[in-house]
């Protein structure tokens, strides 16, 4: 079972309280498990102070104490261990009676990573080399050539692509002969799925690869499953599921607080947005607002962005602190006078109370913590089956420095993606209330507000003197009296369908691949309920039936069953659309060669025909002289090379006529239509406004008009470019779905694309027939993600409105 004490709370007290109850009343063993060592450390030091008898068995087996472990055994004590002591490869700890997990919903990080092996680039470039060699062939030439360069690419460093072994020829074993080989500490992850690796997924990105079961196989672990009671302790149960998929367990029951319940305070937080405020450096806002509370906690989804962020605010002679300073305990951090710490992905367990710290930075929307992660959200665009893990992180990353009901402390959000994140009102209204207000009351207050009005605020909040109190507090708790709840959008769906991907897992890691096809399917069936907010997750598991069930009539040589995974695979392409990701992975073996779309053709004809018409002098000419417009934000240098970006991609590029249009639209016959609507001279700080998302949302019947069309292409789409961090949540509320918004550095991203291609194409044409060359033309833009649907793809991972 599950029990909801949220922040605020105090976790740990009922939690030994329960466990003593057990240990006591049953003479059972009794284990509480936190994610690392320093909350164990924390757990303990609460049952000396509170008397509830208790030894800390963590780290290596070999250095417990013999005392204290037969205490343990003799359930004479709690045992407060960690999650890897129970999630291991050969787990020392005796099978408790009752396994008690503290900050469960942290579970998908501690528990997902001990059935994983990570390979960082950085790290080890053997073990990636090699593993990347095993994944090779499913990968296309292009982006394989970039993965294998010494210069870091960009957009390969950002993205994940997902390679399954399974239907690709003798990768399985490969794979499993090069992960048998890896050193320590991988030998004993690679325990962890050895028995697993055909139903493994492997991510691939330019700076690691990641090798895991999509839900970790839990179910094999003796201390786990036969412990006669597990109880998991949740700052929030959420509703979608999500401690099921964490723990690999199909149904957990929930005992959530109840409706009568006052909302617990865990103090007063004042949010900051200098990206949205009237400054010329957001950063340099941050750093005043740090120097003001004399030091901060930085948190961030990566090392690298912690660190360097942690640098940036830091004042001159500041220490500046990482996880190798505060492993064993933030004491050291809270002594100092003035300091920063920044750690990546931390966003549990960390408690600053009081003048120990008044300020934690934020930055970065915690989406990515892993590369399925990644994957899922950019690729997949799952991420509604992500939301409930994004939001905790955020809600609990926010209350570090905020333990009680009277602390307080200033909150910054940095980030564009973070920043978009919290002002749309569809991720506020999935928060209790209070923290509704708080969100809000800080959008207010940083909104077209100077550095000097919000360093002002700032100063008043930090000394809570009577101004805060008569001034803010009143605004606060009429926000948060207006505010109600409403649950996260497909969340019952996720909730129906986690039993059956549970399940799903343990079948395919079982290798009952035909019973593991078809629970997938039952999966997608129940996620289908969940409307368009999950389409791209059931396409997910769709995909998954498709190649389980490709493998059960390859192992049965029941042909039925392979063509149950084509139908499956086509019915997964058409809930992803308009992703393309399914595209890009290699066909299942018994795929047939997949024609391009009509959209496609038209765009490889029109550049095999342009290509042929222009020199290669004059088609270097024309990529120089697009690349070098679009990295400027003069609007009549920036415009134009839209146009030109779009004739690079066959697509019928003009700038529309008349008043209050676009600045550039492309369309490839009636297939596929997209409106292009530059605003680069935006200042990168503050709002898309409302009145440019409600123009946007003209251009597309516009555009029908121009072209005397009966209707608009399915999938059409209007794209603003501006590098504002967010936009208006007024004009979010009302935009259209075709209307999305993109920073300038995605359409560069796109451009550079369609150079390489260009450039490559033009030395290679002589001699080919038209044939040939449009073969080719189809191939290099399919490599570089620059057929119609691609660029759709590229440019509408953001749209504009609330869902």
């Amino acid at each position: 079972m599950a029990l909801e004490l949220p922040t605020g709370t105090g976790k740990t007290l009922p939690g030994l309280v329960i466990a003593n109850w057990i240990r006591i009343t049953r003479t059972a063993r009794v284990a509480y498990a936190c994610p690392t060592q320093q909350l164990a450390q924390q757990v303990a030091k609460v049952a000396a102070r509170e008397g509830v008898p208790a030894v800390t068995l963590v780290g290596s087996h070999s250095l417990w104490s013999t005392l204290d472990k037969a205490a343990y055994e003799a359930a004479e004590a709690v045992a407060v261990t960690t999650y890897n002591t129970i999630f291991n490869s050969n787990p020392h700890l005796a099978v408790p009676e009752l396994l008690l997990f503290d900050d469960a919903h942290a579970g998908e990080q501690y528990v997902g990573e001990q059935y994983a092996i990570h390979i960082r680039r950085s790290k080890n470039e053997k073990a990636y080399s090699d593993l990347l060699d095993v994944v090779a062939p499913a990968i296309d030439g292009i982006p394989l050539q970039r993965l294998r360069d010494y210069t870091p690419d960009p957009g390969m460093y950002r993205s994940a692509r997902l390679v399954i072994p399974l239907r690709q020829p003798e990768m399985v074993s490969r794979l499993d002969a090069v992960l048998a080989q890896l050193p320590a500490p991988w030998t004993f992850r690679y325990s962890m799925i050895r028995d697993v690796i055909p139903s493994c997924m492997v991510y691939v990105s330019y700076g690691s690869i990641l090798i895991r079961p999509v839900i970790p196989p839990t179910s094999a672990n003796p201390v786990f499953t036969q412990a006669a009671q597990r109880i998991y302790l949740s700052a929030t149960l959420g509703d979608g599921g999500e401690l099921e998929r964490a723990f690999g367990r199909p149904a957990i029951t929930r005992v959530a607080l109840p409706s009568t319940t006052p909302t617990p305070r865990s103090g007063r937080r004042f949010f900051v947005f200098p990206e949205l405020a009237e400054v010329t450096d957001p950063v340099e806002l941050a750093r005043s607002i740090v120097l003001s509370a004399g030091k901060a906690l930085i948190l961030a989804p990566d090392t690298n962005t912690a660190i360097s962020t942690a640098r940036e605010l830091a004042q001159p002679g500041w220490p500046v602190l990482g996880i190798d300073d505060v492993e064993g305990g933030m004491e050291g951090f809270a002594a100092l006078p003035n300091a920063v710490c920044g750690l990546a992905a931390r966003y549990d367990g960390l408690d600053l109370p009081g003048d120990h710290c008044r300020a934690v930075v934020l930055d970065g929307k915690p989406d990515a913590d892993n590369l399925q992660e990644r994957f899922l959200s950019q690729n997949v665009r799952a991420g509604a089956a992500l939301a409930e893990r994004v939001r905790t992180r955020v809600v609990q990353g926010a209350g570090r420095c905020t333990r009680g009901p009277n602390d307080w402390a200033v909150v910054i959000v940095m980030g564009s993606d973070l920043t978009t994140y919290m002002v749309r009102p569809e991720t506020r209204q999935n928060l209790d209330p209070e923290l509704q207000a708080e969100i809000e009351f800080g959008i207010q207050n940083s909104r077209r507000t100077s550095e000097v009005e919000i360093l002002d605020n700032v100063g008043t909040f930090l000394r809570q003197d009577d101004s805060w109190r008569i001034d803010a507090e009143p605004i606060i708790t009429e926000l948060r009296n207006g505010a109600t709840v409403t649950p996260p959008a497909g969340s019952k769906a996720l909730a129906a369908a986690v039993k059956d991907e549970v399940e799903a897992c343990a079948l395919a890691g079982m290798g009952e691949w035909k019973e593991a096809s078809a629970r997938a399917n039952e999966a997608a069936l129940k996620l289908g309920k969940g409307g368009d907010a999950l389409r791209g997750y059931r396409s997910f598991w769709l995909y998954l039936a498709a190649v389980w069930a490709d493998q059960a009539g390859t192992v049965t040589t029941d042909h039925t069953l392979r063509q149950s995974a084509l139908a499956y695979r086509a019915q997964a392409e058409a809930a992803a659309k308009p992703s393309m990701w399914i595209r890009e992975l290699a066909p299942l073996p018994s795929s047939q060669p997949q024609a391009l779309s009509s959209a496609s053709a038209v765009a490889v004809a029109a550049v095999a025909a342009r290509l042929q018409s222009t020199s290669i002098p004059k088609v270097a000419a024309l990529t120089a002289e697009t690349l070098s417009a679009l990295r400027e934000r003069k609007p009549t240098v920036y415009e134009p090379a839209l146009t030109k970006l779009g004739f690079m991609l066959g697509a019928d590029a003009q700038k529309p006529p008349g008043s209050g249009r676009c600045d550039s639209t492309w369309c490839w016959d009636h297939q596929l239509w997209l409106a292009i609507d530059a605003k680069s001279d935006h200042e990168p700080a503050g709002l898309v406004p409302q009145k440019d998302i409600r123009q946007a949302g003209d251009q597309l019947r516009l555009l029908k008009a121009d072209r005397q069309a009966a209707d608009i292409p399915p999938d059409s789409a209007t794209v603003i470019v501006s590098p504002k961090p967010a936009v208006d949540p007024t004009g979010a509320a009302g935009a259209e779905p075709h209307v999305h918004v993109i920073h300038p550095d995605g359409v560069l991203a796109l451009a550079e694309a369609a150079a390489r291609a260009w450039d490559a194409l033009a030395s290679k044409r002589a001699g080919l027939k038209e044939s040939q060359l449009r073969e080719l033309v189809a191939d290099h833009f399919s490599q570089e993600g620059l057929l119609p649907e691609q660029v759709r793809d590229r440019l509408t991972a953001n749209p504009v409105a609330s869902r």
